[in-house]
């Protein structure tokens, strides 16, 4: 079997890691031109990594340019990892490997298909989520299944805390499935649409703090997009307040904090904030 990989995110280059540390190999990389989204979240460079172990790298500004997709084909592959990686595969790319492109969700699909699902998740104050190996097809996040890791949550459970379980997930479930694809043996099963939900994207403004609102949901906004994510805020004379932890208390209950915000139904303690 012949395996390629595209990324530009430690996410990928973690996952090719998992790859080699289990004896797996890759015949062709495929990342971004060096001057690319340069401040992109996570953004790495795979020149070492591929260097070290004789992976040939290609560097390209679109994954369905001419050029790319002609290296998939003159390099034989059997299968394409594209993790962690904001440009949408045509179907160039997607037939241009004999058995097909496979993707990672950082959701239980078929629930969650679509973006934000780290934040979502704790938003929709779910009991569990979890990361989906799937193949790629013409839809979003519709293609049929190899595996997935379920990831436990709480009502505690922050952005920052899904986040890191959910690069561990990709991790273990590389580990676990490369194997069975090498060998031949990997099994697919179709998405079941009855269960199918879409998860529409989010932008900063969504983090705005709702003061007339509930003070539960202002502190789970606060959980679901603080560290990586831009954070919760509200206005405080004028300036904006990024809170990116906090406790509720109830209204009987005397606010030690410098910040505390008072709603209908308690107060919201800000332990961790700054002024933006």
């Amino acid at each position: 079997m012949k395996f390629g990989f595209v990324t530009c995110v430690q996410l990928g280059l973690s996952c090719m890691e998992a790859i080699y540390d289990i004896g797996g190999k890759l015949d062709l990389v495929m990342t971004l031109k060096d001057e690319q989204s340069v401040n992109k979240s996570g953004r790495v460079y795979l020149d070492d990594f591929c260097s070290r172990h004789g992976i040939e790298l290609l560097k390209a500004r679109h994954v369905n340019n001419a050029e790319v997709v002609e290296a998939f084909k003159s390099h034989e592959l059997d299968w394409l990892f594209i993790i962690g990686w904001s440009q949408i595969a045509g179907d160039a790319v997607l037939q241009a490997p004999k058995l097909g492109v496979l993707g990672m969700h950082p959701t239980l699909l078929p629930v969650g298909r679509g973006r934000a699902a780290i934040p979502w998740a704790i938003l929709k104050g779910l009991d569990e989520t979890g990361v989906t190996m799937f193949k790629l097809d013409s839809g979003v996040d519709t293609g049929e299944i190899v595996d997935q890791v379920v990831i436990a949550l709480s009502q505690h459970s922050t952005a920052t805390e899904l986040y890191n379980d959910v690069n561990q997930a990709h991790i273990s479930l590389m580990k676990k499935v490369f194997p069975e694809l090498e060998s031949g043996m990997a099994k697919f099963r179709v998405q079941d649409e009855t269960f199918a939900t879409e998860w529409p994207g989010r932008s900063p403004e969504d983090g705005d703090i709702d003061l007339e609102g509930s003070v539960y949901d202002a502190e789970r906004l606060v959980r679901a997009v603080t560290h990586p994510y831009p954070g919760a805020f509200f206005m405080k004379h004028g300036r904006k307040v990024v809170v990116w932890k906090a406790e509720v208390l109830d209204l009987a209950q005397e606010c030690s904090s410098e910040l505390c915000v008072s709603f209908k139904d308690g107060v919201l303690r800000c332990t961790e904030w700054q002024e933006a």
